[in-house]
């Protein structure tokens, strides 16, 4: 090949657009989601509930234990995420800069609970005329679970029931990876030696 054509597919190749990486793609498009949410589109809450309601209402039953305050929760934490969605920065993803929102919403129901205990009601999850051998059990693990500080306990439902990753969960609750791993194993050991107990 000629000197001058060589010349000619090196400058052409060069000037090429490189195309935006994925991370970059998705940090540009978590930023416009949270753009919308701030200026209040219908739209763009109804696409983000869609894509995280179900397992929103998951992490919020898991930590408060009923369906009721599970759905206070969630929306709470919407009306949150309206309000402080113009202060989001992109550091971390949308989504767990929303579960971050959920958790520290289900904590805070939590911490009211204490102060007021007489104004809990029982609720359960399923109406049974008689409750199973696998309720049974389930019930003694969400009293154990319920004993756990919050943070064991938030790590060990994120990672056992909805399967986040360590690096998410650490995104999550603004610790380390490390430390997630070393809480999920702390915990499970804590939690067979209270099982054996019970």
């Amino acid at each position: 090949m000629p000197q001058d054509d060589m010349l000619g597919a090196t400058l052409a190749t060069a000037t090429q657009i490189v195309p935006e990486a994925p991370a970059a793609a998705a940090a540009a498009d978590d930023r416009h989601l949270a753009s919308q949410c701030a200026s209040g589109d219908t739209a763009a809450f109804e696409r983000v509930y869609r894509k995280h309601g179900d397992r929103m209402k998951s992490i919020a039953y898991n930590h408060l234990g009923n369906i009721s305050d599970a759905e206070d929760a969630v929306q709470e934490t919407f009306l949150k995420i309206h309000r402080a969605a113009g202060g989001y920065t992109g550091e971390a993803s949308f989504s767990t800069w929303m579960y971050r929102i959920l958790i520290n919403t289900c904590y805070d129901a939590l911490r009211r609970r204490q102060r007021h205990p007489e104004d809990q009601e029982e609720e359960g999850s399923f109406e049974r005329s008689a409750p199973s051998v696998d309720d049974t059990k389930r019930i003694a693990l969400r009293k154990i679970l319920n004993a756990l500080p919050e943070q064991r306990r938030t790590v060990f439902s994120l990672f056992e029931i909805e399967g986040l990753s360590h690096a998410e969960i650490a995104g999550v609750l603004g610790i380390s990876e490390a430390n997630s791993k070393w809480i999920l194993f702390s915990t499970r050991k804590q939690l067979q030696e209270l099982w054996k107990k019970r």
